[in-house]
């Protein structure tokens, strides 16, 4: 009996100690997989609800320059609604950002004053717009912009089947379509919905309304 005892006990050579600290690796290892596995798939789900979100819905925009003050500002940061025009048609009084025309890489954020098929007199430093509800035209009351405002660039625009008359709302320094012409709709990327920089001017932005 003695000698098969010992005939075990030399097949059995791993010490209780090490024993227990080769389960403690393995539990270890297999903690440390399930742990990146939970992070991977977190990822994984966060970037299939984020992409879509940030290339087909909203999308982020500084302001650059003055042409928006006093509503908007140099370095702000908005908010677009990117997914709102596939929907519905720009109105007007929207705030929009676009593809400039004559060159598709720069990016202007501007008000939409003149609609499809409607004509615009600027004159006196007032607009006038035509359309198929107005034969005899009605006077734009532009509330978001200051009393003493004026819209110089005498002119008579008629705009087509497809066509935006856009405008910034500080009209002594905006470059808009007074100087290059409507926009097409293909042009807007989107409407701004949100800014959200600085934080003591957070604000979601709608269609102001006018009485026409």
């Amino acid at each position: 009996m003695q000698i098969i005892q010992n005939k075990d006990l030399s097949q059995n050579t791993e010490t209780p100690a090490e024993s227990g600290n080769a389960s403690k690796r393995e539990n270890t290892i297999k903690r440390f997989t399930e742990y990146t596995l939970e992070i991977i798939k977190v990822i994984l789900i966060s970037l299939a609800i984020i992409v879509p979100v940030r290339y087909f819905l909203v999308q982020p925009f500084y302001v650059k320059g003055a042409s928006m003050e006093p509503n908007f500002f140099d370095h702000e940061y908005l908010i677009i609604n990117e997914i709102s025009y596939r929907f519905n048609e720009p109105e007007r009084g929207d705030i929009v950002v676009f593809k400039y025309p004559r060159d598709p890489s720069q990016y202007f954020i501007k008000r939409v004053i003149g609609l499809p098929n409607e004509t615009l007199e600027i004159k006196d430093g007032k607009i006038i717009i035509f359309n198929s509800n107005n034969r005899e035209g009605f006077r734009l009351e532009e509330n978001y912009l200051d009393e003493n405002v004026k819209t110089f660039g005498d002119r008579t625009i008629s705009l087509g089947l497809d066509e935006y008359f856009i405008m910034g709302d500080n009209r002594l320094a905006s470059f808009d379509s007074r100087s290059f012409g409507p926009i097409k709709k293909e042009s807007i990327v989107g409407k701004v919905w949100f800014r959200g920089w600085p934080f003591n001017k957070l604000k979601v932005f709608e269609t102001p309304e006018y009485n026409q």
